[in-house]
């Protein structure tokens, strides 16, 4: 047997003694801050009738699910998944907010910060690509904004694969036609 050369190591018999701040008063309690003081990102000098709370810049989760009923379906699929955006994007449900063909955005049609509400009114379905190319533009033509399209093509047996990947499953929409195995 080899013999151990390194020295025993023995716990220590009391903790290091630690100094904690004192408070005026003699307790050891912590003392309330003052508030910080206001700012414009603070929101406090924004105007009643366009505040934060009442207009939060991202839209709330019902008007989402609204917005993706109000966009066009893809015959043959499931809408509840996929769906074209108003300038005939396929984009998939689960891909919100990434930088590929498939990914979405819920866009204000007139940008937030020009005056745009988050309300079903001002939201459509986009491709993300577009979208960040938008940006708070609102000349942009149709036309100019197709250009800034992703492009892929993508086939029936691409999206059944995206589902299985994503949902372990494969629907199809009431209308996708053929047989129905039972």
């Amino acid at each position: 047997m080899r013999p151990n050369k390194e020295p025993k190591r023995t716990k220590p018999t009391q903790s290091p003694t630690r100094t904690r701040p004192v408070s005026p008063s003699g307790s050891r309690h912590r003392t309330k801050l003052p508030p910080p003081p206001a700012s414009l990102l603070s929101g406090e000098f924004v105007t009643e009738e366009f505040s934060r709370v009442d207009n939060p810049r991202s839209f709330p989760y019902n008007v989402k699910q609204q917005c993706w009923e109000k966009a066009e379906k893809i015959k043959g699929r499931d809408p509840d998944r996929w769906r074209r955006d108003h300038l005939g994007n396929i984009v998939f449900r689960k891909l919100v907010g990434c930088p590929g063909c498939l990914c979405h955005d819920y866009d204000h049609i007139l940008p937030y910060s020009k005056g745009g509400k988050s309300t079903l009114d001002n939201c459509q379905v986009l491709q993300a690509t577009v979208n960040r190319s938008k940006g708070n533009r609102t000349e942009l033509t149709k036309a100019e904004l197709i250009e800034k399209s992703s492009y892929c093509r993508v086939s029936g047996r691409d999206m059944d694969m995206l589902e299985l990947s994503a949902f372990g499953n494969v629907r199809r929409g009431q209308d996708s036609g053929g047989c129905n195995i039972q």
